[in-house]
């Protein structure tokens, strides 16, 4: 069974069954166990086409299958080196099943070698083996599933900004304050000495966005005449045009870099004029980051660094983050339009099983 969006309008959704999956030799099938749902996942809708998203999990013809990150068992393996039972976290579909073709299998994982998979960012055709990643606890896998991809692409904007000795800024600005990215880098930052890390929510969501205390300030939307004086880095996880063009107005030249990363606002963007102050805004690649530090460290050290700045977060993020357990098409469905629609507790997040 596959959940289904129309490329075309998000809001259109439906399910299909689809036919048992039989893996041949050089093929494992995993059972998808369970799968978070965040705003990351919005994301990777609204830029399906432009960043390849809807690549990963063919569906037919304008429709698409919105990548999750979650938790998979190999329930048939065709792969020598793969036992069933295996547990694994990765990139998956919102389906019950998917075929894949491990290569380069280890006690650590495979990659996924299927054909049309060859052309896409290495970093999401990873699988890892919850039994041999420095990550893992089976006790925390709700917050894996959940904040693992969103603390992966914070903290590697983090390293991305000190590596850049922050563009000789004294201030990192936030949009989207309250959601669970913006608050894991806000987190990372608040870590560091001698910048300052202000975030830019929605009235109703500041209150919580303070109550984090990872923060410095915390100002509405409609106060961007509060920002600071300075040099700035803009950090954009709204992708609001008009929110934007506020933010490099009021800083012009002295915005030193404007990071786009996120669309928690995506009914609000909008093209970039060329007649917009201060630098070119500039889309931040996760997979990007990932190949030039597993180049730079090795792909075990990058992990261990990982690993390192994961557990104290997942321990501060459980001081707060309430999970939601829902389980069939009904649930599914419902928790992916109240995200699509912004109706979702930025405290709360939602763990899905077909």
């Amino acid at each position: 069974m596959d959940f289904l969006v129309a490329k075309a309008d998000l809001h259109s959704c439906r399910f299909e069954d689809a036919p048992a999956l039989e893996p041949e030799p050089g093929q494992a099938l995993l059972r998808v166990d369970a799968f978070g749902l965040t705003s990351n996942n919005i994301t990777y809708a609204m830029f399906g086409e432009a960043m390849s998203y809807w690549s990963f999990f063919p569906a037919e013809d304008g429709w698409g299958r919105v990548p999750v990150w979650g938790f998979a068992e190999v329930s048939a393996s065709a792969v020598p080196e793969l036992e069933t039972g295996t547990r694994l976290f990765g990139y998956l579909p919102p389906s019950t099943e998917l075929l894949v073709t491990p290569a380069h299998v280890s006690a650590h994982g495979f990659t996924d070698a299927s054909a049309h998979r060859a052309a896409l960012p290495p970093a999401y055709n990873r699988y890892a083996r919850a039994d041999a990643d420095p990550l893992y606890d089976a006790e925390h896998e709700d917050e894996q599933m959940l904040l693992r991809p969103l603390f992966l692409t914070s903290y590697l904007i983090d390293d991305f900004l000190a590596d850049s000795d922050f563009f000789s800024a004294d201030t990192v600005v936030l949009s989207s304050a309250s959601s669970k990215t913006a608050s894991a880098l806000a987190f990372q930052l608040s870590l560091r000495q001698g910048v300052a890390v202000v975030g830019l929510t929605s009235s109703r969501s500041a209150e919580f966005a303070r109550t984090l205390g990872v923060y410095d300030h915390v100002l509405a939307y409609d106060q961007l005449e509060s920002l600071p004086q300075g040099r700035a880095v803009y950090v954009d996880m709204a992708g609001d045009a008009e929110l934007r063009a506020g933010v490099h107005g009021h800083f012009r030249d002295e915005l030193a870099h404007s990071a786009v990363v996120g669309a928690t606002h995506h009914d609000r963007m909008g093209q970039v004029p060329d007649s917009l102050p201060g630098p070119r805004p500039t889309f931040f690649f996760a997979p990007d980051r990932v190949t030039k530090r597993a180049a730079d460290w090795g792909a075990d050290g990058l992990q261990r660094r990982m690993a390192d700045a994961w557990h104290p977060y997942v321990a501060w993020a459980c001081s707060w983050l309430e999970v939601i357990h829902v389980h069939g098409r009904d649930a599914v469905q419902s928790a992916y339009l109240d995200l699509l629609d912004g109706r979702i507790d930025p405290a709360k997040a939602h763990v899905l099983s077909l």
